[in-house]
Parts: C-alpha cells; structure tokens; sequence
C-alpha cells in the first residue's frame, strides 16, 4: 500500500492511514513495518457469500490529508 501510494512507511502512520471494510468487522488492515495489506480477521467465504458465485469484499483505504 505504502509503495502504491508512494508514501514512505513512516508517512503511513503520520497521514493516520486505515483500512475500513463494510460491515462490522474488519477484514483487512495495514501491517506497520511492511505497509502491505494483510488480513486482519478470519474471513470465511461459505458464510460471507452462500448463494454467489463471484464472492467480493470491499474495503477503503483512508488518509488524510492532500495526496
């Protein structure tokens, strides 16, 4: 994420960058020392998407200030 968005790892934290997914829990976040994307939760797809065929879960990456 820090890479995608060139920022130094140091900015991800200054900016207060944070995943947020829909719903109540959260799935993903943002590993402090790497920057990548990992998972933050269990994610059980038979629960989350029964009766689909394409099982999708979206997430949005916040920061603050003007990128």
């Amino acid at each position: 994420v820090a890479k995608d968005l060139g920022l130094q790892l140091t900015a991800l934290s200054d900016r207060g960058v944070r995943v947020v997914s829909e719903g109540r829990t959260q799935y993903f976040a943002l590993h402090g020392k790497t920057g990548h994307l990992v998972t933050a939760e269990r994610i059980d797809r038979e629960q989350l998407c029964r009766l689909v065929e394409k099982c999708v879960l979206r997430c949005e990456l916040i920061v603050k200030g003007v990128m």
